[in-house]
């Protein structure tokens, strides 16, 4: 478990998505998900299989917030030039952490 911190807000704990099997998989087949899920070196995303929308924020190598993105299911997103992570999470999450774009955000265990 790991936990999503911006400045000295806690936004939220975290499931950083490891190997390929994981990071493919993500989110599909979930009913919803606590929290946030991380996918590290990644530039894009897609909803295909997915039961609910999305928020989708894309961070660059400083971990600054630099595109955030509300994703239907069934949808597949263009990849973000300069991504390196990726976050999702429930759609409306991002308003109750109050996370914007220039936002720094650390993935910390």
């Amino acid at each position: 478990m790991a936990w999503l911190v911006s400045g000295t807000r806690v936004l939220a704990s975290a499931e950083v998505l490891e190997g390929h099997r994981a990071r493919a998989r993500g989110l599909i087949g979930r009913s919803g998900v606590e929290g946030a899920v991380v996918l590290e070196r990644c530039a894009w995303i897609h909803t295909l299989g997915m039961g609910f929308a999305l928020d989708v924020a894309y961070l660059d190598h400083d971990g600054t917030v630099i595109k955030i993105a509300r994703m239907q299911k069934h949808r597949v997103a263009a990849p973000v030039i300069g991504s390196r992570t990726v976050i999702e999470a429930q759609a409306g999450s991002f308003t109750r952490w109050d996370l914007h774009i220039g936002d720094i955000v650390e993935v910390r265990d």
